[in-house]
């Protein structure tokens, strides 16, 4: 990797490992990586028009980031890819990070927002189109299929929400053609209460890897039941894909691995859960009531879904997760 396209900031300048041997040799707890590196993603921003019609030339150049952090190990290790949601990178994430890297499965954290000049876009889903995030996902996997410490075929997509919709989507065959440039391909897919009221074109082709979506069945900001008929229309197609639906979770419920145990409305939020979105010609998502191009101002936009966390559901999420990896990356 040249180093200008990357800073290296060392988590072991104290506690590595290396520097404790002897008597007084100690290691690290398994969800210390030994590393974090923070990578600039040049990536674009697009309109969901200029999106599915794979105009990039239209596409303002932006500059987003990613931290990267090495697991304890040696050699080429596996990876997951976390894609946050409407709020940014949270501390739920950082939940992930360590489950993941006690595992000895490095993670890619990307921050979609910061570089676009984005806190959150909840309250006005129109600041960024919504496919965006897939752009950012598919240029980091270049950064990763060239790294020297990463599995190129063990690379694995997880997001939240919005970003578990670009995770959900990025599986599409359709989308890979059209802007994964990496030369790669995810090993999985796990979107957690992803929105899947949008219907594009050709997809029920995604790619001939395992989709594992995990949602909570109360969720009222991205309602489960489109991705029921997304999910029954995949299996149709002869996909590898499950739905986990988790009573008493409402949306983001895997806050419940920080404790949180209570549910809120999200204040001015905006859900399109009672909109039928789909993609017309020329890549416009139209909505499906009116046939007029959809925006953020229709009338089935609607405000102030709840969210919260489930402790118990959880940590079951999880423990399925965990599960999933360890015989997908063959983990000893």
């Amino acid at each position: 990797m040249p180093t200008a396209f990357r800073v290296v900031a060392t988590l072991i300048t104290l506690y590595g490992s290396a520097l404790f041997t002897g008597a007084n040799a100690q290691s690290l707890p398994k969800e210390v990586a030994t590393r974090a590196e923070i990578y600039p993603i040049p990536s674009l921003t697009l309109s969901d028009q200029q999106f599915l019609s794979g105009d990039a030339a239209a596409g303002k150049p932006v500059t987003v980031a990613g931290e990267f952090r090495v697991a304890q190990g040696t050699g080429k290790l596996p990876v997951v890819v976390l894609m946050h949601g409407s709020s940014g990178v949270g501390a739920t994430t950082e939940a992930w990070v360590h489950a993941f890297n006690a595992m000895g499965i490095s993670t890619f954290v990307i921050d979609g927002f910061t570089g676009r000049g984005l806190t959150v876009v909840g309250p006005n889903q129109a600041l960024l189109g919504r496919l965006n995030l897939i752009v950012d996902i598919y240029r980091s996997l270049e950064i990763l299929a060239k790294h020297p410490r990463v599995d190129p075929d063990r690379i694995v997509l997880m997001g939240f929400s919005r970003g578990g919709q670009a995770t959900l989507y990025a599986s599409l065959e359709r989308f890979n053609k059209l802007w994964n440039k990496s030369g790669i391909q995810f090993a999985a897919y796990i979107p957690f209460y992803p929105d899947c009221s949008t219907t594009y074109q050709s997809d029920a082709e995604v790619a001939a890897r395992p989709i594992r979506i995990f949602h909570g069945t109360p969720d009222d900001y991205n309602p489960v039941k489109s991705c029921r008929a997304f999910v029954e229309r995949l299996k149709t197609a002869g996909r590898d894909v499950v739905l986990t639906e988790y009573a008493d979770s409402a949306h983001g419920f895997d806050s419940g691995l920080l404790g949180v145990s209570t549910v809120a409305v999200s204040a001015n939020a905006q859900t399109v859960r009672n909109c039928r979105i789909k993609e017309g010609d020329g890549g416009v998502l139209m909505n499906g009531d009116t046939n007029a191009p959809f925006t953020y101002k229709d009338s089935c936009v609607e405000l102030n879904p709840h969210v919260g966390g489930n402790p118990t559901t959880a940590v079951e999420s999880r423990k399925a997760v965990e599960d999933f990896l360890q015989a997908l990356f063959k983990l000893g």
